[in-house]
């Protein structure tokens, strides 16, 4: 198993230094190293990674600013010479803290966390992931899997409904389909449902919560095999 991941890390010394560890990991294959985070942004709004190496403090756009701005966080390990940045980390839901100089020992420690949460989440959907965190007027808010009903493309957005709410997120389907549980399906190229919330099915069209969701000749295979069918 291997992860994607990233650098960012504005000074030069701490840079080479951490590009030197990862290559040294044979789970890790580094895409990309940035010195900003402004670049960083720019290419994960192209490209998706598993893991993001990620300074605090930079000029320009700080790393906890970075996250702010990323419709979905991937798992992050922050590093930062100072230790007072912990409770905000928290906040972020962030894998790791690491504190500069990072030794080998306690980078292998942080990797071998993010690579246990990233296997478990593969292998056993009992231990999968239940929520997503989503950004709502500046700030991330748990939306769990379960109050999720559907979910609706348009363009360069998504609308998340839940039982009481929508959520407008900007972030891509496909994206989105790797984040959501087993229980989710893409059953239209604009349309994701949660399989437990369908009311009825009948032809090329669905039901949940009153709302009439299209099925693609595609999809419906796929759909009606996932199913407890009589």
């Amino acid at each position: 198993m291997s992860l994607n991941c990233i650098i960012v890390e504005d000074e030069l010394m701490s840079r080479k230094s951490l590009q030197r560890l990862c290559e040294q990991h044979s789970a890790l294959e580094v895409l990309a190293v940035f010195d900003n985070a402004v670049s960083a942004l720019d290419f994960l709004a192209e490209q998706e990674v598993d893991l993001i190496w990620l300074d605090v403090e930079m000029p320009g756009l700080s790393g906890f600013e970075l996250l702010e701005q990323l419709p979905s966080i991937p798992y992050v390990i922050l590093t930062t010479s100072k230790i007072e940045y912990a409770f905000e980390a928290f906040q972020y839901n962030v894998t790791d803290y690491l504190k500069k100089p990072i030794t080998f020992p306690r980078f292998n420690i942080a990797v071998e966390k993010v690579l246990e949460l990233h296997a478990r989440a593969k292998t056993n959907p009992s231990d999968e992931r239940k929520e997503i965190y989503i950004k709502t007027d500046g700030r991330y808010i748990r939306l769990p899997f379960d109050n999720i009903s559907y979910i609706e493309n348009t363009g360069d957005y998504v609308k998340i409904f839940t039982n009481t709410q929508t959520h407008i997120v900007y972030t891509t389907m496909k994206y989105l389909e790797e984040k959501l549980g087993l229980r989710f399906l893409r059953v239209h190229r604009s349309y994701i449902v949660h399989l437990d919330k369908i009311v009825d099915i009948e032809d090329n069209t669905l039901v949940i919560s009153n709302k009439v969701i299209p099925i693609s000749r595609a999809n419906k295979p796929e759909l009606m095999n996932r199913l407890n069918l009589l």
